[in-house]
Formats: structure tokens, sequence, C-alpha cells
């Protein structure tokens, strides 16, 4: 099989007098009907613009809720991303990925080929939504889940947007799984943040949250150098039997070497020790920075190497790129959608050498 047969194409139609609608105000989170069609299936969903600043570019990102049927494959909804601002439409997906072999719970995503009212709008990646589909797919026990849907999600009592301190513990967040009663364990978990003496912290923070899996998705944001990861781009889920808060990343296509306006990213961008409440804290514990620092050096003997990266790479683009030629929103910056296996590998070598220069700190 060619590898460009590899890539899924869907077929979204929206009538006339509805797309209008859609374009008329692209900030309104109102969904309207459309079809959709996958593999042949044809299903009744319903489709908004989704996302914030990106909602301005020219190629859209769309969230989609299946109908009728009300599930496709296991799942109520799936998010449609443009990634317009990465010119190698990769970083989304190479960056869940790799969040997945370091052992942190991470959302599926691959690449499809979207046509809307028979024109071509281009490559996407299909991110899998999470929510209590997310659980069940991977046999996880039933819980609670938030997502962060700002700069207040820093685990602190002071606001990240206004520096005041916050009107509430759970400024920042929003419940997606779970009843109300949910809240209060979100709410308990910040207030001891903030409020345990070191000694408390050491002992009893390990009661909250899964440490292990915190450092794991800690040292994931440091690698990708997600600048807004760890304030904002992620998800909180309680796992119902151990009642630890484990993290989930989200949104991560400014990284890899690009920050958010696609502009080359320094190498030192994101610091080693991160920042967020509960980051300072853990590092301020001699056991878990220690832990910490054994973690990434591990992750960057076995993972954060070009050798181990690169060839993932350049599965993703030589799968895509017959595509991208068809893309209209990319197809006239093909040459430098070809640089970008040389860029990432470049950002590899030299965050590898800002990081081995600043592993000294954690000492």
């Amino acid at each position: 099989m060619d590898e460009a047969e590899l890539l899924p194409q869907y077929k979204l139609f929206i009538r006339p007098v509805d797309l209008r609608e859609l374009r008329r105000d692209i900030w309104i989170d109102d969904p309207i009907p459309a079809q959709l069609t996958i593999e042949g299936k044809r299903l009744e969903i319903d489709v908004a613009y989704r996302g914030s600043h990106i909602r301005d570019f020219p190629k859209k990102s769309y969230q989609v809720s299946f109908y009728k049927p009300k599930k496709f494959k296991g799942s109520k909804q799936i998010h449609l991303n443009a990634e317009f601002k990465d010119p190698s439409l990769i970083r989304n997906k190479l960056s869940f990925d790799f969040f997945a072999d370091l052992g942190v719970l991470s959302p599926q995503s691959r690449h499809i080929f979207l046509i809307q009212n028979g024109k071509a709008e281009g490559v996407y990646l299909e991110i899998e939504s999470v929510d209590e589909n997310f659980l069940a797919r991977r046999g996880m026990p039933n819980g609670s889940i938030y997502y962060a849907v700002d700069g207040d999600a820093n685990f602190s009592l002071m606001s990240d947007l206004d520096k005041e301190t916050k009107k509430s513990l759970q400024l920042g967040y929003k419940r997606i799984v779970g009843g109300r009663e949910e809240d209060f364990y979100l709410q308990e978990f910040i207030f001891n943040i903030n409020t345990f003496s070191k000694n408390e912290f050491e002992k009893e923070i390990h009661k909250f949250v899964d440490i292990d899996k915190y450092l794991r998705w800690m040292a994931g944001v440091i690698f990708t150098s997600n600048y807004d990861g760890f304030v904002h781009n992620y998800a909180l889920y309680r796992n119902g039997e151990t009642r630890l808060f484990e993290i989930i990343p989200w949104d991560y296509d400014a990284t890899w070497g690009r920050d958010v306006n696609g502009k080359t990213m320094e190498p030192d961008y994101v610091p080693i020790d991160g920042f967020n409440t509960l980051t300072a804290r853990l590092l301020y514990v001699d056991s878990f920075r220690k832990q910490y620092r054994l973690l990434l050096e591990d992750i960057m003997d076995q993972y954060f190497t070009v050798d181990h990266m690169i060839p993932k790479v350049e599965k993703l683009t030589k799968l895509i790129r017959p595509f991208v030629i068809q893309d209209p929103y990319k197809k006239q910056d093909i040459d430098l959608f070809d640089r970008e296996v040389s860029v990432i590998a470049n950002y590899i070598e030299e965050r590898r050498k800002y990081l081995s220069r600043k592993l000294a700190i954690l000492d």
C-alpha cells in the first residue's frame, strides 16, 4: 500500500445557510448541524469552531459532536485541529506520542484530510476528546476530569491573570466529568498545596497527587518546551480508585523549537525547573527533586535524542507530505515544511545542551 493512501479522508457537508451562520460570528460557540462522512459512513453531527486566538486564522479548527449515532468508535466528540501556525503540522501529535512513551496519560491523535462541501480544506489533526470515553477506552477507573481553561490553573491561591487573591479555589478550571461533589477534592488539593508546611507537604502530598506521574508530565513539558504547559494546557483527572490526581497534556503545537506564533524558539525558552506552585513546592523537597533529576537523565538517555525522535518525525512528515501539497493553506509553504525535520533535530540538540548544563541546579 502506498504511504499516501494511509491518510483518512473526512468529508464534511454543511448547508449553505448553516455555514453562513457559522461564519457570521466566529466567537460564538453554538454548534450547527452538519454531516460528516468517515470511511464511507455518513454521520449526523453538530460542529462548531474551536480554540481561542486560532479562530482568527483563515484555516479554522473544529469541534465535532456526534448526533446520530451518539457515538462513533467509542467517542461522542472529536477535535479537528488545523495546526495553522505549525509549519510541520506534526508537533501536537509528536508531543502526545512522546508523553505516552513517558508513561503519561495522553490523547490519541491522527492526521486526516478534510474536504468541506466538495472543497479541500487540507491536513488536520484529529484529537481524541478527554472525557469519560477517554477513560473507558483505556480501562481507567471512573473519576473526575477538569480542563485548565486559562492561566489561573496555576495551583496557586494567587491569580495568574490579575495577580490578586483568587475568589475561588476552582478558578481556571472547568469540570467536564464527575458530579459537583468532586469539586471539594480539587479545592482541598489546591488549598493543601499552598498551606502545608514543608514537612507536611513532604509527608502528605502523595495522598493527593500521583507524584511519579506528575514528574513524568513535568518532564514532558520541559523536553517539548510548552511555555503555557504549566498553567494552562492540561486536564486534571482524579482517579476514582487511587483517589489521586493525574495530569493530561493538551494543545502542544507550540513546541519542539517553534513558539505560539510559529517563530523559532530559543533552547532556554522554558526553564528546567518550570513554573507553577505545585512544581515549585515539589522541587523544594530534596527527595522529589532528586527523583525529577534522575527522570530527566533517564529520558535524555532513552527518548529525547535525535536518533530516537527524528525517525518518528520523518515518518510523520513522509505520511502527510503528499497531502500538504493539496492543502490550500499550506501548499505554498512546502519548502518550509521540508525544512522542519532539521529545525526539530536542531532543537533537540540545543535543548539537550541547555538541560545538561542546568541539571546541576537540581542537586
